[in-house]
């Protein structure tokens, strides 16, 4: 029995089928957990989902900021922009059935697993926490987003957007307080040593404005617990950082899909 980490999907649904047969991965047996933005960009975001929703039982799942821009476009709540690829799932007559069970997915995940090295804690987000956040912070944080998806999701969804307020501080309220708890969750790459956001800024690690250093470097959970992430494609796979994974490696952009296996931290790709 295996528990294996794949990074951001983003719709491209083959490479994912061929890395769970070259890795032998099995439902009864293993367990799949994904980072986030599970859609999007790739060509196949509904038939991903279903695929997913077929394994639900084998599957620990977060989300990203693109399942969460789903969520939104599909009730309503944003205005398409940019670039989406996400017609096959908001034109599908199963859209709303999607939406809401993307709704239903968490913000973070926490597990202890039995590992080569003994019991072992894991914190799966999709980008990042704020410099200071503890893991039951974070958890906590996390579900009070959870519970906004929940109940009054449909306001919470048409003021999800925005890069303010740029730092965290628990004297935030209202939708204020909601939305930087999702920026922290699922876009943050640079903060500064006091929390904030540089969302903006979008490549590797060299491209630190001054005074900004990837978020890793100040969080306060390692090695607590072990932080599983996606998101930054531009850090191709590396933070320099023990108990901290960067599972995006980019395979939308051309490179691979990666998997990490928990109980021996073994990397699985494959290459576009």
């Amino acid at each position: 029995m295996s528990t294996y980490v794949v990074g951001d999907i983003q719709g491209c649904l083959k490479p994912l089928r061929k890395l769970l047969k070259k890795i032998d991965f099995t439902h009864a047996n293993d367990t799949l957990w994904c980072v986030g933005d599970l859609i999007n960009r790739g060509p196949k975001s509904r038939d991903t989902l279903h695929f997913l929703q077929d394994m639900e039982d084998a599957t620990r799942i977060v989300l990203g900021n693109h399942d969460l821009h789903c969520i939104a476009l599909n009730e309503g709540a944003a205005p398409a922009r940019g670039k989406n690829n996400l017609d096959d799932i908001l034109e599908a007559p199963d859209s709303q059935e999607l939406s809401d069970w993307l709704r239903s997915k968490p913000l973070a995940h926490h597990e202890a697993l039995e590992t080569r090295s003994g019991v072992e804690d894991f914190l799966m987000i999709h980008a990042g926490v704020a410099p200071g956040w503890s893991l039951q912070t974070t958890l906590n944080l996390a579900a009070e987003v959870e519970h906004a998806l929940e109940d009054d999701y449909k306001d919470f969804l048409k003021n999800m957007y925005g890069d303010e307020p740029i730092r965290w501080s628990d004297k935030l309220r209202g939708t204020d307080r909601l939305r930087t708890i999702t920026n922290y969750l699922t876009r943050i790459r640079f903060c500064d040593d006091i929390g904030s956001l540089r969302l903006d800024i979008k490549e590797g690690l060299c491209s630190a404005p001054s005074g900004f250093r990837p978020w890793f470097e100040y969080e306060k959970i390692t090695p607590a617990a072990t932080i599983l992430f996606g998101h930054w494609a531009a850090l191709e796979g590396v933070t320099n950082r023990p108990h901290v994974y960067a599972l995006d490696t980019g395979y939308v952009w051309g490179r691979s899909l990666t998997m990490l296996r928990l109980e021996d931290k073994q990397l699985f790709a494959f290459s576009n």
